[in-house]
């Protein structure tokens, strides 16, 4: 918190990026807080992360002063609360500012610092810290004061605490020195609705929630955006309309991550980890063996080459020295960003990889699937880095994070960071490979053309409608496969001991000259949950993996929502998807790299719609 340092309570380090992130709002037990700009980090406790190809992509989204990949700042706990463990974290600030009276005979709502409140920190259970209202609307005992339950936010990223005063004189705000003015906010009934309660100032004005909420006319009602950073602490010109929204909405904070794999560079184990500390090792090829020695005994990656020995290790630095030097770097530095192709090439390599952040291994493809399916790839290794480089609010990215308009990410700090949070997850996984034969000549089918019309024309109604640009449609091949993917994701959560939101998925589709059709399911957790082995255990099996497949596919057959699931047309309604809903397709936020666009059971199966039929891949 800001002023006096408190520790107000703790979530896990992976939160941080998917979750409660810069510029989210956590919801503490008596608390609501919001994370502070990187300005305001330390980094003395935080870990670099070795990674270069997320680090380059990265600095192609937000500039070549990015230097660093960090671990959020972080010392383990001792029994002790005044260690310096208690004064290392992520830095955060009250918000909203505005806070509520639980005493029932009161219900006073005031700013943080109109005085009326006072904290109460608490030491050793930092979750118990709270504030409180001097009344004595409970006794002898203090009431908790509360975070007010509404804000307001705008699409570009801004948040803002609701307007109290302004709203309940329904736009004549008293002047700041006007005093005689105090608001209550009371419930009638206890359905909680918005309609049930009522804002009201000590001079007798007052209104409902209701309008500021569910209608085209609650921007009537509310300011215009002020452009409000509260994470950063600055105001930006913006005057588009806000909206209201409840504290703690989902679609308050919509992080933008960048994943990647951790792919082996080389294939030998040693001079795959000198490849990964190059860029500090090639700095030693210019000193002698006996002048390098110190040296790179003493860096902080050495106790992972330490297990080969120093004359292993200079001689495969002198050997990579050799070898750069005779190759010439053809790399396009503005070209575009793509992240999917070495993975690609990683997976389909024909000979097996075992590294200790990598690993994979070919079996055999189920004897039911052979007509459809070129590869079956186990990786029971795989290290995922993810880096949060920014965030919107009101929306969600409606594509690939790489392809969202920059407008709309929020910033991380104020001047241009040089550095990033990010973290690592190790797990497991499948990886299928299609056969790109079966895959072209169903694309070329009448009935799956005529289907892609429909989901392309929905397509560009959907991006008309939010005034973007046309465009940015992946195809029918991308919609089939991540349909499928969610199709056995479900199916697997049943066999392998994983939830359905621990499994997520890569999707590679792409067509032209250096085609892609292939699907990666995996588990990447920051605890022992995804390394418990039960994908890699069921890929081991043809036969097994093969009755999944096929137990998949049959369930896509019908929803429990038909016939209006696969009666859904996306032209009519102007969406991302085709036959697809809640009961059938759509995955939690964790699996789904998409936020369940693009998803369409007619182009995996048939369903009972007869405008569909013919179009499914596995008809």
């Amino acid at each position: 918190m800001t002023g006096e340092p408190q520790r107000v309570g703790e979530v896990r380090a992976n939160q941080l990026l998917h979750t409660y992130g810069v510029g989210s709002i956590v919801d503490l037990p008596n608390l609501s807080v919001i994370v502070l700009g990187l300005d305001e980090w330390k980094q003395a406790k935080s870990t670099p992360v070795k990674e270069d190809r997320l680090l380059a992509t990265v600095r192609r989204k937000l500039g070549d002063q990015v230097t660093d990949l960090r671990t959020p700042p972080y010392t383990p706990p001792t029994r002790n609360v005044f260690d310096e463990w208690v004064r290392i974290g992520v830095p955060v600030g009250i918000f909203p500012r505005w806070l509520r009276c639980t005493s029932p005979v009161c219900n006073k709502i005031a700013p943080v610092d109109s005085g009326l409140f006072t904290l109460l920190p608490d030491p050793y259970r930092p979750d118990k810290t709270r504030y409180v209202h001097g009344c004595s609307g409970q006794g002898r005992k203090r009431p908790t004061a509360v975070p007010a339950r509404f804000v307001l936010a705008c699409a570009d990223g801004h948040l803002d605490d609701f307007p109290w005063m302004y709203y309940a004189h329904q736009g004549a705000e008293p002047a700041p020195g006007d005093g005689g003015h105090s608001l209550t906010l009371s419930e009638r009934g206890t359905s909680g609705e918005a309609a049930n309660l009522f804002v009201r100032c000590s001079c007798g004005a007052g209104r409902s929630m209701a309008v500021a909420f569910g209608t085209d006319n609650a921007f009537r009602h509310l300011p215009a955006c002020r452009g409000r950073h509260p994470h950063l602490g600055t105001f930006e010109g913006c005057g588009k309309p806000a909206r209201a929204m409840s504290l703690g909405a989902t679609n308050s904070w919509f992080p933008m991550q960048i994943r990647v794999f951790s792919l082996p560079q080389e294939d030998d184990e040693l001079d795959n980890d000198i490849a990964e500390n190059w860029s500090t090792l090639q700095m030693m090829t210019a000193l002698s063996k006996e002048q390098a020695q110190p040296l790179i005994t003493q860096m902080n990656f050495w106790p992972q080459l330490e297990r080969h020995g120093f004359d292993k290790v200079w001689a495969a630095i002198q050997k990579r020295a050799v070898a750069k030097q005779e190759t010439v770097d053809t790399s396009d530095e503005d070209g575009e960003i793509d992240i999917l192709e070495p993975e690609w090439e990683a997976f389909t390599r024909p000979e097996p990889v075992t590294l200790p952040d990598f690993t994979t291994q070919r079996v055999a493809t189920p004897r039911t699937a052979t007509s459809f399916l070129d590869r079956v790839v186990l990786v029971p290794r795989l290290r995922e880095v993810g880096a949060l480089y920014g965030f919107t609010r009101v929306d969600a990215p409606e594509f690939d994070v790489l392809s969202t308009d920059h407008a709309r990410v929020a910033s991380l700090s104020i001047e241009k960071p040089t550095w990033v949070p990010c973290a690592e997850q190790r797990g497991e996984g499948i990886f299928l490979k299609f056969s790109e034969e079966r895959i072209a000549r169903w694309e070329t089918s009448p009935a799956v053309q005529e289907r892609e019309r429909s989901l392309v024309e929905g397509h560009e109604r959907w991006r008309a409608a939010r005034q973007m640009k046309p465009g940015e449609w992946p195809g029918a091949r991308y919609v089939l496969l991540h349909s499928l993917a969610h199709v056995l994701i479900r199916e697997l959560a049943l066999e392998s001991g994983y939830g359905a939101s621990g499994i997520a998925e890569r999707i590679y589709a792409r067509g032209g000259s250096q085609p892609m059709a292939g699907i990666l399911l995996y588990t990447a957790a920051a605890d022992s949950e995804g390394t418990l082995g039960g994908l890699v255990s069921l890929g081991k099996e043809p036969e097994r993996l093969g009755a999944i497949i096929e137990q998949a596919l049959d369930a896509a057959r019908l929803c429990s929502s038909d016939p209006l699931c696969a009666e859904h047309d996306p032209v009519d309604h102007a969406r991302l998807y085709g036959a697809a809903c809640h009961a059938c397709l759509f995955a939690a936020e964790t699996s789904c790299v998409r936020g369940n666009h693009y998803l369409d059971r007619a182009l995996v199966v048939d369903t009972m719609s007869q405008a569909t039929r013919g179009a499914g891949f596995f008809g």
